[in-house]
Parts: C-alpha cells; sequence; structure tokens
C-alpha cells in the first residue's frame, strides 16, 4: 500500500511545484488595434514590435502569465522586424499565439493582475488613450496596490487615467515618454500634426512631473515613481520590465532590487 501511495505523493508534490511556478504572478500588456492614423497617406500607428515582445519575454522569463488586451480584442498591428530578443519571444515564447488573440476590455478581471504594461507604437495614442474600459483597468490594477509601466509613446496612453478620488493618476509623479524634443523632428507622424495629442503635452496637463532629456542622466534612462515606471525610447523596454518585476517583489515582499 506504502509502495503505491508514495509515486502518487510524488506526482503530487510536481504538480504543486509546476501550478506554484505557473501562478508566480500575471501580467496584463495593453495593445492597440489602430493600423494607421486616418491620413490620405496611411501613416502607420499600431504597435512598435520591440517595445511589446522584449518586456513580453522578461516577463515569461521571470515566470510570470502574460495576457493580452486591446480595444477591440483579436489581431493587433505591429511594425518593426523581428531580431534579437523579438525573434526569440516569437520563436520560443509563443508572442504571436498569444497577442494575436488579445481580450477584450470586457472579458478582463484587473483583480487577477500584478501589473499592466503599454508599449510604444503610436497606435496606442488613437484607441487605447481615451478607451475607458482599458483606463478603468489601469487605474484598478494601480488602485490593488499593482505596478503600470510604459515606454515610448506607450506613457500617452496613462495620461487619461482617473483614480476613484477623480484625480489623475499621473498627477504630481515623475513620468516620461517620448518627448515632444524628439518628436518634431521625425516625419513618422508628420512631427507630430497626425497625433491626437501630443504625449508630453498631455501628461503635463494631467498634472504630471514629465522627465525630459534634460532632467535625466541618460535619455535611455528609467523613471521610477509611486509604482510607475517609465522610460522614452525603445532600447529600455525591456529594462521597464524588469524594473516592473523588481518593484512587484518589493510589494510582495520578497526583496526585489
Amino acid at each position: 500500500m506504502k509502495k503505491a501511495i508514495l509515486p502518487f505523493l510524488i506526482a503530487l508534490i510536481t504538480l504543486a511545484c509546476n501550478n506554484a511556478e505557473e501562478e508566480k504572478g500575471r501580467v496584463l500588456i495593453i495593445v492597440s488595434n489602430t493600423e494607421h492614423m486616418g491620413d490620405p497617406e496611411k501613416h502607420f500607428a499600431g504597435n512598435n514590435l520591440w517595445e511589446v515582445a522584449p518586456p513580453y519575454h522578461v516577463f515569461v522569463s521571470h515566470g510570470y502569465k502574460v495576457d493580452f488586451v486591446s480595444p477591440t480584442g483579436g489581431e493587433v498591428p505591429f511594425s518593426m522586424d523581428p531580431v534579437g530578443i523579438s525573434s526569440y519571444a516569437i520563436k520560443y515564447e509563443n508572442f504571436y499565439g498569444n497577442v494575436e488573440n488579445s481580450l477584450t476590455p470586457e472579458s478582463v478581471d484587473s483583480k487577477n493582475y500584478d501589473a499592466v504594461f503599454i508599449g510604444g507604437g503610436y497606435g496606442p495614442l488613437f484607441d487605447v488613450a481615451n478607451n475607458k474600459g482599458l483606463l478603468k483597468i489601469i487605474a484598478d490594477i494601480y488602485e490593488n496596490g499593482g505596478i503600470v509601466g510604459g515606454c515610448g509613446h506607450g506613457p500617452g496612453a496613462l495620461a487619461n487615467v482617473k483614480l476613484g478620488n477623480g484625480e489623475f493618476m499621473v498627477k504630481g509623479k515623475m513620468v516620461t515618454g517620448f518627448p515632444n524634443s524628439t518628436e518634431v523632428t521625425k516625419s513618422w507622424a508628420k512631427e507630430g500634426t497626425l497625433l491626437p495629442a501630443m504625449l508630453e503635452d498631455q501628461l503635463r496637463k494631467n498634472g504630471a512631473l514629465f522627465q525630459t532629456k534634460s532632467d535625466l542622466n541618460d535619455k535611455h534612462d528609467v523613471v521610477i515613481d509611486a509604482r510607475i515606471v517609465t522610460t522614452m525610447f525603445l532600447p529600455s523596454a525591456a529594462i521597464v520590465a524588469k524594473e516592473m518585476i523588481s518593484e512587484i517583489e518589493i510589494n510582495q515582499g520578497l526583496g526585489g532590487k
């Protein structure tokens, strides 16, 4: 009898360990469904692969379950070629299999998530920044003690998040993102003229202490303030994810950084 029970106990312990690893935490990544900016030349909006896949890889490789949500759910448009970490995430970590089946806001239970991240690409400025369902999800995760992160143009979608007290989430907090000084030099959105709002302007308008290049030691620095983790440019997207994990672990009493 004991010989029969032993293998069962070993299998049960193994299953429990595997489940524990799978349930280390959960992160929600918000992506855009908007492909073009609405102009006759069809300037691409969408999502920047290099600002979404590397953070996804960091979360997954650290044992976090990642879900994607978009304004309308389903497939989402991406720019940039899959190279480096992005290529690895696509080939070995089922990145496209997950993101192409993004959830709708209505199907997301914010209580399930330790953190929420928004990567760059212009898309989020068009259909995430004013989506009431997604803004409420971000607010709920934050007010539940979760971590909020963004890279590039992603932080522009954080500008309009309102908390339960009616205040903007970013009010009085140091936040950064793709700055005006760079936007007006780029043709990607016709020097910003195609955008519904300039990212830096909207964050400042809603009370954020926007960090410019002159405020930082390096333009690729990550800014962390009151559980909001942001950076200006895509090379630091993966570092944002790493810092978010450190913040999650601090919240959970696991030490972190």
